[in-house]
């Protein structure tokens, strides 16, 4: 069952904005799905089609420097972040996730364009299922999507007040 709330809910934001969706490849299943709902939760708040662009990484820890291309284009109004980091056997995980961690937090506090993470960290692949569509955890790609939505907003607030 998702624990989402409606999109009805969502700020108006303008049927121009544009937003990048960096999805790693790693756990390919998870990622796809949340990027799928992502994509359908933008388009059900107005973001046009041809306004979300979908692009892939290799992994996690890519997730940063793809977010901060994306950020240089100036093109995006928004950027997600997805990504599933399973805990395994080795310290591996907590440097994955400390890295993309560390990475986006920078980029959010250096630049204006919000980049939402979406990045799974779990012990378990089911915990991770649990999160997509469906899961008993909710949807964490609408979830994003509706982050996404809200900081396009708030950013479009505070330009006016500039």
């Amino acid at each position: 069952m998702s624990q989402s709330k409606p999109v009805s809910a969502l700020p108006a934001i303008s049927e121009d904005a544009r937003v990048a969706i960096a999805r790693a490849e790693w756990n390919d299943d998870i990622t796809s799905a949340l990027a799928k709902s992502a994509v359908e939760t933008l388009k059900a708040a107005g973001v046009a089609d041809d306004n979300i662009h979908v692009y892939d990484v290799p992994g996690a820890v890519e997730l940063t420097f793809a977010a901060s291309a994306l950020v240089e284009t100036d093109v995006y109004d928004a950027i997600i972040v997805f990504g599933c980091v399973v805990r395994g056997g080795t310290p591996h995980f907590d440097y994955v996730c400390q890295s993309v961690t560390q990475g986006i937090t920078a980029l959010n506090a250096d630049c204006d364009t919000p980049i939402i993470f979406g990045v799974l960290t779990v012990d378990t692949h089911q915990d991770a299922v649990d999160r997509i569509a469906g899961g008993a955890m909710g949807d964490k790609g609408a979830e994003a999507a509706e982050a996404a939505v809200k900081m396009i907003a708030f950013r479009d607030k505070v330009n006016e007040i500039m």
